[in-house]
């Protein structure tokens, strides 16, 4: 999951709208395009905002927003979004990306370049597509690691949801360090959980003077 980026998931044809806009008129672009929420692009498509449904509906409602209706129809994209806007760039993990919703609490961003301007969107339920690989795939994947690239018996797998529990004893250390790394990034795995043991603890010699040549996988 961790080498999973962004771009990978993200839908690159995104609805924005302009921070002059009406009030009245993103209402009618939320509720045409059934989505909760859209970026506010400057002149140079650059990311300046976000305007969502809670924004809209608060106008209506007791806050620093709150109007009647007529005083809130002449109200702009501008003066009511939410700025800055929390955006991700198209480089970053899908893990982070999921990490910064979970921690703000909201359900799409804005994707961007190094300039700030808008390259795509993803959202919740883009990220849920890396969990979405079935059990049974993924622990033919994690027999395939065991035995081509590790070279060593398949042992017990176990997945359940996408959590991974590994049995079995492998020869070296390092072999151990390796196969975690190995699964934990393999797609949809959510979590590892391993009872491997190791027969024989390699990595302190090679750490103090390089005298055990690199493993030939």
């Amino acid at each position: 999951m961790n080498h999973i980026k962004v771009a990978d998931l993200m839908t690159d044809e995104v609805v924005s709208v302009p921070p002059g806009m009406a009030v009245k008129e993103v209402a009618k672009v939320l509720a045409q395009y059934d989505i909760s929420g859209v970026p506010v692009l400057d002149d140079e498509d650059r990311v300046v905002g976000v305007v969502s449904q809670t924004d809209v509906l608060g106008l209506a409602s007791p806050g620093p927003h709150a109007q009647g209706a007529p005083q809130a129809a002449s109200l702009t994209v501008g003066e009511i979004m939410s700025a800055p806007a929390i955006t991700v760039r198209a480089e970053e993990t899908a893990a982070d990306a999921a990490r910064l919703m979970t921690r703000r609490g909201i359900e799409r961003l804005p994707v961007v370049d190094v300039e700030d301007r808008l390259v795509g969107i993803v959202t919740r339920r883009d990220l849920l597509r890396m969990f979405l690989r079935p059990d049974s795939e993924i622990r033919r994947r994690v027999a395939d690691i065991l035995a081509d690239v590790l070279a060593v018996p398949a042992g017990d797998v176990d997945v359940v949801d996408g959590i991974v529990t590994l049995n079995g004893r492998v020869h070296q250390q390092s072999q151990l360090r390796s196969l975690l790394g190995l699964v934990e990034r393999i797609e949809g795995v959510v979590a590892v959980a391993s009872r491997v043991t190791a027969g024989f603890d390699d990595t302190a010699n090679t750490a103090v003077g390089g005298s055990h040549s690199a493993m030939s996988w």
